[in-house]
């Protein structure tokens, strides 16, 4: 702003008006160094083309609507900044895994100081079981092979990457002590009666496996405690069960009652590259991949989407990324196509960025508050606590 146009130099005799104008010019410059809920356009700390609101980064969450240009597009993108070191947590519908709860009944529950909805999951018919990859608590709870995943390291820093999980391990014949190798390549969903499976199954997907098929050893304190076919058996609240199906069922041959049993976890890219996430306690699968490294990284194709809605049309959107000083962003925005959401992400200042699953699931909470209300119940959602 010129001053010179505001007020010309005074003269001896106006000098009372150029002292009143003076003051006024003073309260408005203390006015403008900060306001809340001001916007200012291009801000020195945002990408060009982003409307922010004024002021110094939040200590605590804090929730504001953008206006984020592409093009001669504008988007409304509403986005809620959870400080680095909050705790992440995820839960599941009622508490229990395969059950849908609103995301209003979540937070009450949870007492979640910000959530975004989770991975994609079976929205259409059927048990509402997740799709994407998650970690809760340090133990795989599901898996996935698509997508791109976001893991929280113990000392809260997190970290995003084509996450992929092999499950495998050894069973000692207590007789013999001959040693053979098993494997399971999917964690606590329910396999197809006419398919083939080798599944995990640990104490979150309920008190017992919900199905009568197949053939399942029960693992109890690293014990084999049963081996049976076509039960719906019990899920020990300190081991796991083990249920091949198909093809996969020659693998229950190898326990018997007694045998000990190992576990070993390994993660990898998409690309069967080690990573380092054996301390991560909290991952949250979805995709594609928006940003990487400060640039728009998106290729659905190789991450194993094929859907329209993910790879050419509009549709509403939510998704998760770190910022420069490691705080995490969640956003949600009526309706992109991915290209234009990945691009959005870049002037958010993303350092990494992913989509979670969209449409009626979008939903955001702040402080307690819905912001983005989603329209229809969700099986998980990622949450953060003080």
């Amino acid at each position: 702003m010129n001053q010179d146009n505001v007020c010309q130099a005074p003269s001896e005799r106006r000098a009372s008006r150029w002292r009143s104008c003076l003051a006024g010019l003073i309260a408005f410059g203390l006015l403008w160094t900060w306001t809340p809920g001001a916007e200012v356009q291009d801000g020195s700390s945002a990408a060009p083309g982003v409307v922010v609101a004024a002021g110094k980064p939040a200590s605590k969450v804090s929730t504001s609507v953008k206006r984020v240009s592409l093009g001669r597009k504008i988007f409304r993108v509403t986005t809620v900044r959870v400080p680095k070191g909050m705790k992440p947590h995820v839960s599941f519908g009622k508490d229990r895994f395969g059950t849908t709860a609103t995301m209003t009944r979540t937070a009450k529950r949870t007492g979640a100081k910000a959530a975004v909805n989770g991975t994609y999951f079976e929205a259409y018919g059927g048990r509402p079981e997740p799709y994407g990859t998650i970690i809760n608590r340090g133990r795989v709870e599901h898996t996935s092979n698509y997508g791109t995943a976001i893991g929280f390291r113990p000392d809260g820093r997190a970290v995003m990457d084509s996450l992929r999980i092999e499950i495998s391990g050894q069973v000692t014949n207590a007789a013999t002590e001959r040693t053979s190798s098993w494997y399971a390549y999917f964690v606590n969903r329910t396999p197809k009666r006419d398919g083939s499976a080798a599944v995990l199954y640990t104490p979150l997907r309920g008190n017992s496996l919900g199905f009568a098929y197949g053939r399942a050893v029960v693992v109890r304190g690293g014990v084999v405690k049963k081996v049976t076919a076509g039960r719906n058996v019990s899920i020990p609240k300190d081991g796991y069960v083990l249920v091949f199906t198909g093809t996969e069922k020659p693998m229950a041959d190898r326990f018997h009652v007694g045998d000990q049993v190992t576990m070993s976890i390994r993660y990898t890219d998409r690309l069967g590259r080690p990573i380092d996430w054996d301390d991560v306690q909290v991952a949250l699968g979805g995709g594609p991949r928006l940003v990487k490294d400060g640039k728009v990284a998106l290729n659905p194709r190789a991450e194993g989407f094929k859907e329209d809605k993910i790879l050419s049309k509009s549709a509403m959107r939510s998704g998760i990324g770190i910022l420069p000083d490691g705080s995490i962003l969640l956003a949600t925005v009526p309706s992109a196509t991915m290209k234009q959401w990945a691009e959005i992400w870049k002037k958010l200042g993303a350092v990494q960025a992913m989509n979670l699953d969209g449409g009626a699931s979008s939903g955001l909470i702040a402080n307690g508050r819905v912001v983005t209300r989603p329209g229809r119940e969700l099986s998980n959602v990622l949450w953060f606590s003080e």
